[in-house]
């Protein structure tokens, strides 16, 4: 191969080198046109020459570093551009354009270009624009704000608040009436410091929702029409339909909006609480649900449409938050005091519960399923399954809601079973027991929940003398001075409105006659020393 380079081959020459000059300039990306005559305008609107050096130094802070563009300076009320100081590597180049003719008499373009210095720093302004508005400047308060950054001290003494006309009219709409000699509107609409906090743009990319349909709706009273967008693919929650003890009349089913559901629920599991209702007509929600197995309940509380199908609830009332038989009526039927629910507070219970991913995580965990053998799996599920019971013997929650018919403890059994002391109408607070009869049944079971949550069983001797005491008045007295009243208190025994008032007004009445009779010892007293005095 010949060495000699052939008639393709090209000339490479290296790019000379060039000193790099160390000279600092700082660079300002101004948004808007800058011609060298409106310069100094725009090193006026950054803030003069003072703030760009104390923004480009070296050693400012962080919120020195910041420039304002204010593109109406002098209005108070305008709101600058935000602009930020960032560091760069940039170099600063001189270009120069010589114009030449050849001797064809063409104009021929030379350009040179020389680097003057570097550029450490760069002042950018890539935030949104602030919203602006502009009020009238004529108004006092207008006025002022002018004259506070002025330091006129004459005419902010001179100030003062306008009176307050409520007559509000638009000019718009004065104008079109030809009220043109009418009060224009005096309201004050004065811009706050920023508008929106939302500083970088952000590719919302909206797109309407496919599912979303145009819908004519005609108001009954006016018969205006309007349209509007409907979700034919929303998610639709149902729930039981709930009444409050007042009402007159129960459901005798469910809601047509629920009712034409029904294809939507499994009909085998629908089917089974069905049964349930009629064995049982009332049911708490933790004794229904502890008829079926895990995967059974999870589909009922997917399917959101089983419950209400099955029956309705009561808001308030001794069956409180309980499923009961659609046309059944426990206020006329008074059989229906076993369903009643008895439920208190556990104040030592924590109320923080774990979260759903870790109740999962540990569940599904393989050292969960090792340690747990068949055997203690059955035991788990069998003892979930009676957790709506309370024998007086075993616990399985740190929370008391029982219905009566649950209660299996053989005193407290006998207590529910008595018929002697029962009401002749339904109350609110107590059902059909009379309030000392279901105050009774609360007292034991209070006392052999808490004493199992301390580890040890209740004997019948204890019982006995807490209903001896509770005979005595000791402890009625002791537990209305706790209770307070509220609507959905009166099955946990809280008193009526009007018992509520008078306890409220007897102990206003106590307390000021305790205040009376001590200032009147104390007047007593001061007048017997007094005299004591000078007689000696």
């Amino acid at each position: 191969m010949s060495d000699e380079a052939g008639p393709s081959s090209t000339i490479r020459s290296e790019a000379p080198e060039r000193p790099l000059p160390s000279t600092p300039f700082y660079s300002i990306e101004y948004p808007g046109y800058v011609k060298p005559e409106s310069v100094p305008l725009a090193v006026s609107n950054l803030g003069g020459h003072s703030r760009l050096e104390t923004a480009f130094k070296r050693t400012a802070a962080k919120n020195e570093a910041l420039l304002e563009l204010n593109l109406r300076p002098g209005n108070p009320f305008a709101h600058p551009i935000p602009g930020d100081i960032v560091s760069t590597n940039n170099i600063l180049l001189k270009v120069v354009r010589r114009k030449r003719r050849n001797p064809n008499g063409e104009c021929v373009g030379e350009f040179t270009a020389e680097a003057v210095g570097v550029i450490p720093k760069t002042a950018r302004f890539r935030s949104m624009a602030d919203y602006q508005f502009q009020p009238d400047m004529n108004d006092p308060l207008a006025q002022l704000r002018l004259a506070m950054d002025q330091m006129d001290v004459d005419a902010i003494r001179q100030y003062s608040i306008p009176e307050e006309k409520e007559d509000y009219l638009d000019p718009a709409l004065a104008e079109q009436s030809e009220q043109t000699s009418g009060p224009r509107s005096n309201l004050r609409l004065f811009p706050p410091p920023l508008f929106s906090r939302q500083n970088v743009p952000q590719n919302y990319n909206f797109k309407a929702n496919p599912a979303s349909i145009v819908t004519s709706l005609i108001n009954e009273e006016t018969g205006e029409e309007r349209k509007r967008l409907i979700n034919k693919g929303r998610w639709k929650g149902h729930g039981p339909v709930t009444i409050t003890f007042s009402d007159p009349n129960v459901p005798e089913g469910p809601p047509p909006t629920v009712e034409t559901a029904r294809t939507q629920a499994n009909s085998e599991l629908l089917n089974r609480i069905l049964e349930f209702m009629n064995e049982r007509p009332v049911w708490t929600r933790a004794a229904l649900y502890n008829q079926f197995s895990p995967a059974e309940l999870r589909e009922i509380h997917n399917s959101k449409v089983i419950m209400p199908l099955a029956g309705f609830m009561f808001s308030d009332g001794p069956w409180r938050d309980a499923m009961v038989r659609f046309k059944y009526d426990p206020r006329k039927e008074l059989d229906a005091r076993i369903y009643q629910r008895i439920y208190f507070r556990n104040a030592n219970h924590p109320m923080a519960r774990p979260s759903v991913v870790a109740r999962r995580q540990e569940g599904r965990s393989s050292t969960t399923y090792i340690s747990r053998s068949i055997e203690q799996e059955e035991s788990f599920e069998a003892d979930r399954r009676k957790s709506h019971i309370f024998d007086g013997k075993t616990v399985t929650k740190e929370t008391a809601a029982f219905q009566l018919c649950d209660i299996h403890d053989p005193m407290l059994k006998e207590m529910v079973e008595d018929d002697e002391d029962l009401r002749e109408v339904c109350d609110e607070r107590d059902g059909w027991y009379s309030a000392q009869a279901l105050e009774r049944i609360k007292t034991i079971l209070r006392h052999k929940f808490f004493s199992l949550l301390q580890g040890y069983v209740a004997t019948e001797e204890e019982c006995q003398a807490l209903l001896e005491q509770d005979a005595s008045g000791k402890s009625q007295t002791t537990r209305m001075k706790r209770l307070k009243f509220g609507k959905h208190n009166m099955a946990k025994g809280a008193l009526r409105p009007e018992d509520a008032a008078a306890a409220r007004l007897q102990a206003t009445l106590d307390r000021n006659a305790k205040t009376l009779l001590a200032n009147r010892r104390e007047m007593y007293g001061g007048r017997n020393s007094q005299t004591a005095d000078n007689s000696r």
